[in-house]
């Protein structure tokens, strides 16, 4: 009996530290090499700030049942707060070892947000026409990120509607599995990582000039319809709309 209560209790042990268990620091050289993709982010334009990372599987803000764990802004002054000072930059990344961090989109740049498979084919297909592609990011295992200059604010704003409009379930008919954000929105950006041993990585990083997002969207929107048409409708996320742009 004591020899047993002592095995469940050290079990018992083991299993309480390992949910308590949080990642390790990164070592120095991946610290620089993280502030190093950082600051060219910042280089190019791409306002950016603190999100939160994971912790085991759950997300470290603590939220019970977070959304979108490890993908958020740690603040809620997110649109204000992201910036291209370098000075910033390197505190947040000295002060928050393990944060994300996200980039509002609508500033400087947009992002258009397709399923992987998609993207993939879009790549291909936009390279061999000769098409000027900006950045792509990997994002996790299922989608890839195309930055592209932002549409703006033009001088009618009826002609101009925020993020969560392109998102709508309803708008998915006409670019399936695509999402664009814009004003109000935000995407992670490499390096950043995510639950599961997943991350954000870049594919074509940041040096690459910003390009009309109407050059790319063609050929995206036809690389989404190809796949819609071949994935299994439970493939395809119709509630996963753009990462919240509020929490």
């Amino acid at each position: 009996m004591g020899a047993d209560s002592g095995r469940y209790r050290g079990t018992e042990s083991r299993i309480s530290q390992w949910l308590r268990r949080r990642p390790k620091p990164q070592p120095e050289a991946d610290e620089a090499a993280r502030l190093a993709l950082l600051l060219a982010v910042a280089d190019a334009g791409m306002p950016i700030s603190p999100a939160a990372h994971p912790s085991g599987y759950r997300c470290s803000c603590e939220r019970v049942g977070c959304p979108t764990p490890a993908r958020h802004p740690l603040s809620f002054a997110w649109q204000t707060q992201s910036t291209t000072d370098r000075d910033q930059i390197e505190r947040w990344a000295a002060g928050q070892p393990l944060a994300n961090f996200i980039t509002a989109t609508g500033m400087v740049h947009d992002v258009l947000d397709v399923p992987l498979t998609a993207g993939h084919s879009a790549l291909d297909r936009l390279t061999a026409a000769g098409v000027d592609v900006g950045p792509v990011a990997r994002s996790g295992e299922d989608r890839m990120l195309f930055f592209t200059a932002t549409r703006g604010t033009p001088e009618d704003e009826d002609e101009w509607w925020p993020c969560e409009l392109d998102c709508h379930p309803e708008t998915m008919d006409e670019r399936p599995g695509m999402r664009w954000h814009c004003r109000g929105s935000y995407v992670l950006v490499p390096p950043a990582s995510l639950p599961g041993d997943q991350d954000v990585r870049w594919i074509r990083g940041p040096e690459h000039p910003l390009p009309d997002p109407l050059t790319l969207l063609e050929i995206l929107t036809d690389a989404c319809a190809q796949y819609a048409d071949t994935a299994d409708a439970s493939d395809l996320d119709h509630d996963a709309v753009a990462w919240p742009t509020s929490r």
